[in-house]
């Protein structure tokens, strides 16, 4: 099937992250361009580890890129974390980007452990 990833909801779900996270570092201010970039392209490799690992030859070779993606989660958070520390977003915002993030982390995992069970 082409475009495979297009029928998982992390997918889904990621994308729709990544445009909230990349709305946000827009606003931060010039002298933390090198955040704002950062973030983004955390929250974006998330999404396109799920696309690119979803046209492997095999569900081990897919779960390789779920496995980058969690771990690229875990820097996106932490980007938020420093942002909120230089009070570029206030903690509620935050927490609510936080629980997005666990949300689509704990999907990557359930999809990590089906793949699997799988392969």
């Amino acid at each position: 099937m082409a475009f495979r990833f297009r029928n998982f909801q992390v997918y889904q779900d990621s994308k729709n992250l990544h445009k909230e996270i990349a709305i946000l570092a827009n606003s931060f201010s010039r002298d933390y361009w090198h955040l704002a970039d950062q973030v983004r392209r955390c929250s974006l490799s998330v999404v396109l580890n799920i696309a690119g690992g979803s046209s492997k030859q095999s569900d081990k070779d897919f779960n390789r890129f779920i496995a980058i993606a969690l771990g690229t989660f875990d820097k996106t958070v932490a980007c938020l974390e420093i942002a909120l520390d230089f009070n570029l977003l206030d903690k509620e915002r935050f927490t609510e980007l936080e629980k997005k993030c666990e949300s689509v982390s704990k999907q990557l995992g359930g999809l990590s452990k089906k793949l699997k069970f799988c392969s």
